[in-house]
């Protein structure tokens, strides 16, 4: 049996510019709004990537309009950390900076290692190959975390 979902959980990783967006998207498409989410990078100094966008609009998300932004960037804008019931982080530099980040809260963070598929591939048919195996290996995460997609 798949444990309920959380009231609110975060996806982190690198720049919020590929894993987590598409994470954050993907959760919102799968559970609806039945659950707060969100999606923060250590760093916030890139643009959504293009081929995340071109692979999660394959199966219906849209990602063209995320705008990134950094843990600090949050909390400045009143997204306290310590009100997530889970934070998944899907790089080791955003797990580590999670971890500091909560240790002073009782945060539930989980750390699922997605591929970065940033440097991998030459030519458009294979980059978006390895995005696509990143996009598969999150929504594999969530299915098993969180149970069927129900939207």
């Amino acid at each position: 049996m798949t444990p309920p979902l959380p009231q609110s959980i975060l996806f982190c990783c690198d720049h919020n510019a590929v894993r987590s967006p598409m994470a954050e998207g993907l959760m919102k498409k799968f559970y609806g709004l039945e659950t707060y989410v969100q999606s923060a990078g250590v760093l916030a100094d890139k643009e959504v990537d293009g081929f995340a966008i071109a692979v999660c609009a394959e199966m219906g998300v849209e990602l063209a309009r995320h705008k990134s932004r950094s843990f600090d960037e949050m909390q400045k804008l009143g997204d306290e950390l310590s009100s997530f019931d889970l934070i998944v982080a899907l790089s080791p530099a955003s797990q580590l900076e999670a971890m500091e980040i909560t240790r002073f809260y009782a945060l539930q963070v989980e750390y699922w290692p997605i591929m970065d598929p940033t440097g991998i591939g030459e030519g458009r048919d294979h980059k978006l190959t390895a995005y696509r195996k990143a996009r598969d290996q999150i929504i594999d995460r969530l299915t098993s975390k969180f149970g069927a997609a129900t939207t």
